[in-house]
């Protein structure tokens, strides 16, 4: 990249490096379940601090980037967060992770730094300093449920995700929405994440024959469901609440027509927004770099979005920042987004696999 962005691996470098740069704790997997998701959330980073530091940086500051491994256990990733802000090694936290990792460090560094989470979330009250950049899932779920209503005749369906916050909302949300729509849940199963058994959860499927199966679990788990559900030749629709490009490269791509996943950004997006950033980050880290994603290009934006609320508020504390937020604008590949009571109001997109592909169906 024609800007090159530090990136301190070992949080304890941190601790003891010196830095009259403006610090960002980049909370990312790059372990266990959702440790796929590591190389495209750090290089989608790293070019966001690349152009800010383009700009000019934050308050005259470059921005470094602390890698912090979001795949650790909650409680784990939360006291090596705490550590950092406390110490003042960070200014600032962008996040793409689950959900109970976000409570675990919500509870350590609220109103400490400004905290960024980009994935989907499960909603509810915010806490002071933390902005979502990400669908709730109230807004997520609906518009696949609904294609697929009307276009695949789904009145029947089956529920499976993985046992914490996130999932389980999403199937509140989920049943709340198929009630109003006349159609039926005739099946739910939650199951620990990193281990799945896949053979039970067919078993249940087959029995129960639905029409459609809303999938919210991820990383490897949704990998090796996915590959089960081929194999088993079972022929209902999936809709996928955190299937991106690099999962649907690891299940092998698919050519059912039947495999859908419902997003806020998809690679394949057409606008001139996204061929752009398509363009810089092909540019910055090669034709054969990890995919562009939703939970990477999450981290773009979050990155952007950190620099963006310092610069507007004239500081990195929370406090002036909570006064500012408001009206805090970005643009990545999904256009522009803009803040309003800490979160931003965006499209979500509904895809079809095609081969290794998506082909969005339709976005409200």
């Amino acid at each position: 990249m024609t800007n090159p962005v530090t990136v301190v691996i070992d949080p304890l470098e941190a601790h003891l490096l010196k830095a009259e740069a403006f610090r960002v704790g980049l909370v990312v997997p790059v372990s266990g379940v959702l440790g796929l998701l590591g190389p495209c959330a750090i290089n989608c980073a790293m070019l966001a601090a690349s152009e800010v530091n383009a700009d000019g940086g934050v308050l005259g500051r470059p921005v470094e980037l602390v890698l912090i491994d979001a795949g650790a256990p909650p409680a784990e990733v939360a006291r090596e967060v705490a550590g950092l802000t406390s110490a003042g090694a960070v200014q600032g936290l962008v996040g793409t992770h689950t959900s109970d990792v976000r409570v675990a460090i919500e509870r350590v560094v609220a109103g400490v730094v400004p905290f960024v989470y980009t994935p989907p979330h499960e909603g509810g009250t915010r806490r002071p300093g933390v902005y979502y950049l990400g669908e709730p899932a109230s807004r997520q779920v609906g518009p696949g449920l609904d294609w697929l209503i009307d276009n695949r005749r789904a009145r029947r369906w089956f529920l499976l995700g993985n046992d914490y916050v996130w999932p389980r909302l999403v199937h509140a949300s989920a049943r709340a929405h198929l009630r109003a729509r006349s159609a039926t849940v005739v099946g739910e199963r939650f199951v620990p994440s990193g281990t799945i058994d896949t053979g039970p959860v067919i078993e249940e499927l087959a029995a129960v024959r639905p029409d459609a199966v809303l999938v919210n679990l991820i990383g490897s788990d949704l990998v090796a469901f996915n590959r089960a559900f081929t194999a088993s030749g079972l022929g209902c629709a999936r809709l996928c609440g955190a299937l991106e490009e690099h999962g649907l490269l690891a299940i092998g791509g698919d050519t059912t027509g039947e495999l859908y996943a419902a997003m806020g950004y998809f690679g394949t997006l057409t606008t001139d927004a996204n061929l752009g950033l398509a363009e810089r980050y092909t540019r910055g880290f090669g034709p054969a770099a990890p995919l562009l994603n939703g939970h990477g290009h999450g981290c773009y934006e979050g990155v952007a979005m950190l620099a963006a609320l310092a610069r507007r508020a004239g500081s990195p504390s929370v406090r002036a920042i909570e006064a500012a937020a408001d009206g805090t604008t970005i643009t990545g590949g999904r256009g522009r987004v803009t803040l309003a009571g800490g979160q931003v109001n965006q499209r979500v997109y509904v895809g079809r696999a095609d081969g290794l592909d998506f082909d969005v169906v339709t976005s409200v």
